[in-house]
């Protein structure tokens, strides 16, 4: 049995790097959409969606930045019960001609009492042709419990900078996804920035196999052909004859996840940086990986569904 994580499939792989989930001065971000741009394209971007609350955005504020605009807003509803503090999804669609929301249109928030209330958030904005991801569960206190049965999702945050810097909140959602996946919830994850202040943005984000459009981005977003980065790149991960490998750039430890057993982790018994790793897998429903280099800065792949 030989199985490749999408992200890692094609004979011409393309990785773009991409930001998900930032804010401006439309609502609560401290940059201008122009500055939050020509900030991402000064450290390597090649998309970016500006996800201001309840506020539509097809638009590109600074296109001589080289930067494409992913379309999107990010949603909320509170909670404010035992389930948790709060429910946010972002929204990501297509161009002006596919998409069901205009560009400057405004939502307004909502109170809800459980997933299922919030459940019709997201089928609206799945009806209007976007992707939905699931936000910051650490943050918005939502163990699994309070969103797993939500539909339509396909990804959940793995790492929030602003949380992350701001709260030392959603630096490592592992346990929840954990959680969901070996219940055999088929969800992805992603790293985000949902930049605010200026030092949250530029710390978080994926790479994504995909040409440089906004078609095939979110086709790529919503096939799982990507993984989710701080700063380390993963070139490989498949699994062949029961054994999982992966490379990537050089790294102090690889770790494997596989939910119902502790993790596998990979160092270099001198102490020095390592560019692969492989272990067993035979048994496990799923397997995914993270690196970790020297700085502790961190890579998700995706999982491998393996039954």
């Amino acid at each position: 049995m030989f199985i490749r994580q999408q992200a890692f499939t094609g004979e011409n792989k393309h990785f773009l790097k991409g930001g998900l989930h930032c804010h401006t001065t439309r609502s609560d971000g401290k940059l201008s959409p122009e500055a939050t741009i020509v900030l991402h394209a000064a450290h390597g971007y090649d998309f970016l969606a500006l996800t201001d609350h309840r506020f539509y955005n097809l638009k590109n504020f600074a296109p001589e930045s080289g930067v494409m605009i992913v379309p999107g807003m990010e949603m909320d509803a509170s909670i404010n019960n035992v389930n948790g503090m709060c429910f946010h999804a972002v929204a990501l669609g297509p161009e002006a001609d596919k998409n069901g929301y205009k560009q400057d249109e405004r939502l307004a928030s909502g109170r809800v009492q459980d997933q299922s209330e919030f459940q019709p958030i997201v089928d609206e904005m799945r009806a209007r042709n976007n992707l939905v991801f699931y936000c910051h569960p650490d943050w918005s206190r939502t163990p699994a419990r309070s969103f797993e049965k939500l539909e339509g999702c396909f990804a959940m945050e793995i790492w929030n900078s602003g949380c992350a810097i701001e709260c030392d909140m959603d630096t490592d959602n592992g346990l929840i996804w954990d959680e969901m996946l070996v219940r055999g919830k088929h969800i992805n994850c992603v790293a985000v920035d949902d930049g605010h202040e200026i030092e949250h943005h530029c710390n978080g984000w994926v790479m994504v196999n995909a040409e440089k459009n906004v078609d095939s981005v979110l086709k790529a977003l919503s096939e799982g052909r990507y993984y989710s980065s701080c700063g380390p790149e993963i070139y490989d991960f498949y699994v062949e004859d029961g054994i999982a490998h992966v490379e990537t750039s050089p790294c102090k430890r690889i770790l494997f996840k596989y939910g119902l057993r502790p993790t596998y982790v990979k160092r270099d018994p001198d102490g020095g940086l390592i560019t692969s790793a492989g272990t067993k897998v035979e048994g496990y429903s799923y397997v995914r990986v993270w690196a970790e280099d020297e700085n502790g800065r961190r890579a998700w792949s995706n999982p491998i569904w393996l039954s």
